[in-house]
């Protein structure tokens, strides 16, 4: 006669290792967020118009399908957009060909020739999420070192560390002044 195999009960196999799944998702911290931490501007109110920009007063940051760069018509790198960018917004000899600069009075700050100049980004549809992401660093990196500066020298310590009060007059002498455009193609062809 046959003998018959003894098995093994693994009923309760599969609880556990439904108990044991539960548990490592609960404790478990997955972070996937990528983004761009940036608070957008309130819509203009229907009854109001948008004002009209000069053209001394934007400089055009354009991103082609091949991730190339290019300022104000002219081809670039990467390494050299936030230099540019602070060059073009602070306009620190008042150049013609940069943008204007309006005398305002911050508390705070005192009266501060804040720039009227926009950056204009635009990228065409084939640009990478990568460059987009560098681009978009290395013009939040100007407005970050130019507000370190600010602060710096006049309140005496960087910018993350000055108050509320502070911050806001800071920020309201170097505003966030970067225009988004909508992907295009971008080139022709």
């Amino acid at each position: 006669m046959a003998r018959k195999t003894p098995g093994l009960n693994t009923s309760s196999m599969s609880d556990i290792s439904f108990l044991l799944l539960a548990f490592f998702l609960m404790v478990s911290n997955i972070n996937s967020d990528m983004g761009i931490a940036r608070r957008l501007p309130p819509p203009l109110p229907e009854d109001v118009e948008p004002p009209e920009v000069r053209e001394r007063n934007i400089f055009v940051v354009m991103v082609n399908k091949d991730d190339r760069l290019l300022f104000n018509r002219e081809y670039g790198r990467i390494d050299d957009l936030k230099d540019r960018a602070k060059e073009f917004l602070g306009n620190p000899e008042n150049r013609p060909n940069l943008p204007e600069k309006i005398p305002t009075e911050i508390p705070l700050l005192g009266t501060y020739d804040v720039s009227k100049g926009v950056i204009s980004l635009r990228n065409d549809r084939g640009t990478s999420y990568d460059m987009y992401l560098q681009v978009q660093n290395e013009l939040t990196a100007a407005i970050n070192e130019m507000r370190d500066e600010l602060s710096t020298t006049r309140f005496g310590k960087k910018y993350t560390d000055l108050n509320e009060e502070q911050r806001k007059a800071v920020d309201t002498a170097i505003p966030v002044a970067i225009s988004e455009a909508e992907p295009t193609k971008i080139g022709g062809k």
